[in-house]
Formats: structure tokens, C-alpha cells, sequence
């Protein structure tokens, strides 16, 4: 039987590839990105983490085994503080309460908020392409960056902490050990869930290019 992550991922593949092919990341790929549409998403992605952290700390609240709810707790403060440090190089101080939320962040944050008290199985697969796919995509831009004078190269370096990458794989391994235990109809669930959140990745790259604060 294969582990669900490996079903997840496959079942995610179609989206996955499609966020490979945006204007977004390819231009940040190659440093021609612009910077209103760069600091855009920053800033939507600033008002995501204040909604997300508080995702994995009601998850963690619920899961069973005392080393999984450590670890949602430590991806809660890792994060944070990770995405504090970039978003004070690139937005200067800008602080949260003036900036607005685009529909699609909106979206995204809300649908994650409404799955974090679906079963804990689905809540835990819902927050996992934050990790996983934000990471696969990552490391993609990482691997093909041309030259040292990206404008973007200190964000994207990011990408390059071996600290990100045992962060992924240990919250692949949870949803793994979740999954294990679980009815075929959670795993089902979960398997959706996973999906549905990788497409809600591709609409945040995707209106932050388009500079679409309103619309998806």
C-alpha cells in the first residue's frame, strides 16, 4: 500500500506543475520580477502567516500524541520567525493592521481556519502544502537561479536551511502517521483536503502577479 503521502502528492501533481509554470515564479526565478509585484506578496503572505500560526496551534491543541503536537507547535514558531525576519528586510516595518488582505489571501485563510476543525487527520493534511509544495517550488527557484545579483536572492536563499527541509519532512511524516490510522474515508479526506490547499497555493502566486487585491 502506498503512504498516503505519496497519493497525496501524485493526486496534487496537476496543480503543483501548473504553479511551476507562472509568470510569478519565473520571473522570480530569473530576478526580472518587479517589485510592486513582489512586495504584494510579501505583504499578503505577512497577513497569511498571522492567520496560519494560529492554524497549527488549534491543531495542535487536538492531536493525540504529545511529539506531534510539539512539532505543529515548533512549525508555529519557526515560521513566524522565519517570515518576520524577511518581512522586515523587504517591508521596512510596515505593520499589519495597515495593510489590506487580498480576496484570494482571504480565501485561502479562511478555508484553512473552517478545515482546522475538521478532523484532525484533514486539518493536519489541509496546512501541509504551506510546507511541502511552498518548499518543492522553493527549492526549484533555488536550483535554477542565473547569477548572484538576483534582487530576491536573500528570500530565496532561504529555501537552501537545511532546518526548512527536516521542518517538511516531518510534517509529511505526522500527516503519514495520521493517515496510518485512519478510516478509509479520512484518508479520502485528507487526500482532498491536500489538494484543495495546492490549488489555493497556485491562486496566491497567481493574483499576487496580477496585483489583484479584490479579485481571484
Amino acid at each position: 500500500m502506498k503512504k498516503w503521502s505519496q497519493e497525496a502528492w501524485e493526486a496534487a501533481a496537476p496543480a503543483y506543475n501548473k504553479i511551476l509554470e507562472l509568470p510569478f515564479i519565473k520571473e522570480l526565478t530569473d530576478g526580472s520580477l518587479s517589485r510592486e509585484r513582489f512586495l504584494f506578496y510579501i505583504r499578503q503572505d505577512s497577513l497569511y502567516i498571522a492567520e496560519y500560526f494560529r492554524v497549527l496551534a488549534n491543531i495542535a491543541s487536538r492531536l493525540g500524541r504529545n511529539d506531534h503536537a510539539a512539532a505543529f507547535i515548533a512549525f508555529a514558531a519557526d515560521g513566524v520567525a522565519v517570515e518576520k525576519a524577511l518581512h522586515e528586510v523587504y517591508l521596512h516595518g510596515e505593520k499589519l493592521e495597515d495593510m489590506q488582505m487580498s480576496t484570494a489571501c482571504n480565501l485561502y485563510t479562511s478555508w484553512l481556519k473552517s478545515h482546522s476543525y475538521a478532523p484532525v487527520e484533514v486539518a493536519a493534511a489541509a496546512i501541509l502544502p504551506c510546507f511541502w509544495v511552498y518548499k518543492e517550488v522553493g527549492e526549484t527557484i533555488y536550483r535554477s537561479q542565473t547569477g548572484g545579483d538576483n534582487p530576491y536572492k536573500a528570500w530565496i536563499d532561504c529555501y537552501g536551511d537545511p532546518a526548512f527541509e527536516e521542518s517538511n519532512k516531518l510534517a509529511i511524516s505526522i500527516c503519514d502517521d495520521l493517515a496510518e490510522a485512519a478510516t478509509p474515508e479520512i484518508r479520502r479526506a485528507m487526500i482532498a483536503a491536500f489538494t484543495e490547499a495546492t490549488n489555493m497555493e497556485w491562486l496566491f502566486w497567481h493574483t499576487a502577479y496580477n496585483l489583484n487585491l479584490w479579485g481571484l
